[in-house]
């Protein structure tokens, strides 16, 4: 897990950006789609680095490098 690193997760009715290893939240938002703006901003604003997004079954559902961070498996991930 890199220090620039950033996950979207169901924070009760709402959606939240925490980073990894610390228990309070960035942000909370209302929508999953706001949560992973603001989590892809400010992973962009610091240098880049991965984006991972929770679905509401609790399971990684997605996960995007936000440049100028390296993408660790380049040929799978054609997504976006």
């Amino acid at each position: 897990m890199a220090k620039n690193d950033r996950y979207v997760v169901k924070h009760g009715k709402d959606w939240a950006v925490k980073k990894g290893g610390v228990k309070r939240p960035e942000g909370v938002y209302g929508t999953q789609g706001d949560a992973e703006k603001a989590a892809k901003s400010t992973v962009g604003k610091s240098g880049g680095g991965e984006v991972r997004i929770q679905g509401r079954d609790g399971k990684w559902r997605d996960s995007d490098t936000v440049p100028p961070g390296k993408d660790p498996f380049p040929p799978r991930d054609k997504k976006h």
